[in-house]
């Protein structure tokens, strides 16, 4: 009866946190949502609109500017230059002609969306390719602008400046329709700046403009409420995706602001914008063109089909709810069932019983069915690891017999050897047992600074004593670090890599050098010898962390070092190898203080140098 209850309790409490934390919040955040939605969507379309105008401005500055450096380069041309130079002073017109024509060609390519590239000479010539006409004597665009060649070459031969010609009148070749709208700069000639010699005038496509933006026919498909649109400061239009009000004249250079929304309204209504919506016109002038981008959105359209969205969205969601906690009943019915095995199956294992399993059952959800498969897996595992401790303490137990017999012995033939005044042999073995009863002794264990110094002075004496004082040793130990705590016996591998391949064939005085000093935020061991030292090869590769294996198992100590660095302090540990050929080695090994401090109490047993020849 009481494992019922707390059942119960459980899918009570499962099922009025999913209301508390779910229904009604998702309730009142639909309610909240649906009155002010409607309010921050006003608000908020006048700046996202401005933010998007301001984009068009910066990409139709871009572009034109990729425009204007083809005419920069048509009208400063040396070899243009020449041939105008050469058509007003009526020399070999013809062939002039032919070969400023083959110039304009070669530019003509070098771009996008350009249709023809014209030069006016100052006498009158006109010299041109034409995309749309392939011909040497009629251009696709002149009929259709405002001005006659004489008056464009007034207008655009005045003055240093580019200048832009407005959108002419559709024209059409084949089957295909074009507006196109021109930049044009007069010739300059550097040798003489201020001689008129002619004009460069460049007919780009207007679909260009459309596409920035962004207001092509396929793009309003998608998007029937907003329409884009170019027109000047004289009231043309430069560009609009209905292509028929291309080049048309919506208002007086003179129109008050209401006067050009009116205007601005009105073609949106002929383009199909909307017939009834109230329309919002956002207007953005363009310094650098004179133009003027314009951004027409029928927002009354956009907020009735969002609140119609807010609606179906609000009966939804109650229905899922609905939905969702007659399923979650359900679901915590099994839930609870299921959980409950586990849960007893853990009581008995609490009790001792390891051989308790977790039986299967169909009704279980994945992560619960994952529960109990670990669970099972984990008493297996506890079986087996009780079962293996008790063999390892068996193991343990028997093996202490080896050390205290090696520790008798050894003590024995210190002594034998103190009998018979053979004092060297008493120290050496000595040392010897005194290394191995601190290797051997819980060794994995943290040990201080000061510990693990007296002991490599040990081992480096036994080195001394076997290599018969072939090398000197200095450990320098700030005493401020006698008391930090490092892992044991991490640092004899490094030494005893200078020992054995440091000192390899070496004639000169040998010297190891230990320095043991703080650094930031921890400790730098440097482990020095002016032995043969490394290829650069290999102390590269050792830097890297990637040890090469060879049959004699070279720097095989090292690397366990390095390993045992890494596990004990992870990434804060760093060993860095610094070596010349001939020259010797330096080991720098960095160990990070650990968490809590150390005790910085200096030692009253001196500097902390030790010295052994």
């Amino acid at each position: 009866m009481k494992q019922r209850s707390r059942k119960r309790s459980i899918k009570t409490r499962l099922i009025t946190i999913f209301v508390i934390t779910s229904m009604i919040p998702i309730l009142i955040v639909n309610m909240l949502s649906y009155q002010n939605t409607s309010r921050l969507v006003r608000e908020n379309i006048s700046a996202m609109t401005q933010n998007l105008l301001q984009q068009t401005r910066v990409s139709l500055d871009v572009w034109m500017d990729s425009y204007e450096d083809i005419l920069f380069w048509a009208y400063t041309d040396d070899e243009i230059v020449e041939l105008v130079d050469r058509l007003n002073a009526g020399e070999d017109v013809a062939n002039n002609r032919r070969l400023l024509r083959k110039t304009l060609r070669g530019m003509f390519y070098m771009k996008d969306y350009i249709k023809a590239i014209t030069v006016i000479t100052d006498n009158g010539e006109l010299v041109f390719y034409d995309m749309l006409t392939a011909s040497t004597t009629y251009t696709s665009w002149m009929d259709s602008m405002y001005a006659s060649k004489e008056e464009l070459y007034e207008e655009i031969s005045v003055d240093n400046r580019t200048h832009l010609l407005r959108t002419g009148k559709e024209i059409t070749f084949g089957r295909e329709s074009y507006n196109l709208f021109h930049m044009g700069h007069r010739i300059i000639d550097y040798r003489d700046v201020n001689k008129r010699s002619g004009i460069v005038i460049v007919s780009i496509d207007e679909r260009l403009l459309q596409e920035i933006c962004a207001s092509t026919e396929k793009q309003r498909q998608g998007n029937k409420n907003t329409l884009n649109l170019i027109v000047d400061r004289e009231g043309y239009v430069i560009s609009c995706a209905d292509s028929e009000e291309t080049g048309t004249k919506l208002f007086s250079n003179k129109a008050e602001e209401k006067e050009r929304e009116t205007a601005i309204k009105e073609l949106a209504r002929r383009t199909g914008l909307s017939e009834k919506g109230e329309i919002d016109v956002y207007i953005l002038s363009d310094e650098k063109s004179g133009w003027e981008i314009v951004c027409v959105s029928d927002q009354e359209e956009l907020l009735s089909s969002l609140n119609k969205q807010q609606r179906l969205l609000i009966s939804m969601t109650l229905f899922f709810l609905l939905a969702v906690l007659f399923i979650m009943i359900w679901q915590v019915n099994q839930m609870t069932g299921s959980i409950q095995k586990v849960v007893c199956a853990m009581r008995k294992a609490g009790r001792g019983d390891l051989t308790v399993h977790v039986g299967p059952d169909r009704t279980r959800t994945a992560e619960i069915e994952t529960i109990a498969e670990e669970f099972n897996m984990t008493m297996d595992k506890l079986k087996w690891s009780t079962e293996r401790q008790k063999n390892a303490e068996i193991t343990a137990l028997e093996a202490q017999i080896n050390p205290h017999f090696l520790y008798n012995t050894l003590d024995m033939i210190n002594w034998m050897a103190i009998d018979r005044e053979e004092y060297e042999i008493s120290n050496t073995v000595s040392a010897l047992a005194q290394i191995l009863r601190y290797g051997i002794t819980n060794s994995n264990q943290t040990v201080t600074l000061k510990e693990e110094a007296d002991w490599l002075k040990k081992y480096i004496f036994l080195q001394q004593t076997r290599l018969k004082n072939c090398f000197e040793c200095r450990i320098d130990l700030e005493p401020d670090l006698l008391e930090f705590p490092v892992h044991k016996m991490l640092l004899q591998p490094f030494v005893e890599n200078a020992i054995r391949h440091g000192f390899e064939g070496i004639d000169r005085n040998c010297c190891l050098q230990v320095d043991i000093r703080r650094m930031n935020s921890g400790i730098e061991v440097t482990v020095k010898d002016n032995g043969c030292g490394m290829a650069e090869d290999m102390v590269r590769k050792i830097n890297r962390g990637f040890f090469e294996k060879s049959g004699e198992k070279a720097h095989i100590g090292m690397e366990n070092a390095i390993t045992r660095l890494k596990m004990y302090y992870g990434d804060g540990a760093k060993v860095v190898v610094e070596s010349e050929e001939g020259q010797g080695t330096a080991v720098h090994i960095f160990i990070p203080e650990p968490e809590g401090g150390t005790e910085d109490d200096a030692s009253d047993e001196g500097p902390g140098i030790w010295r052994e020849n």
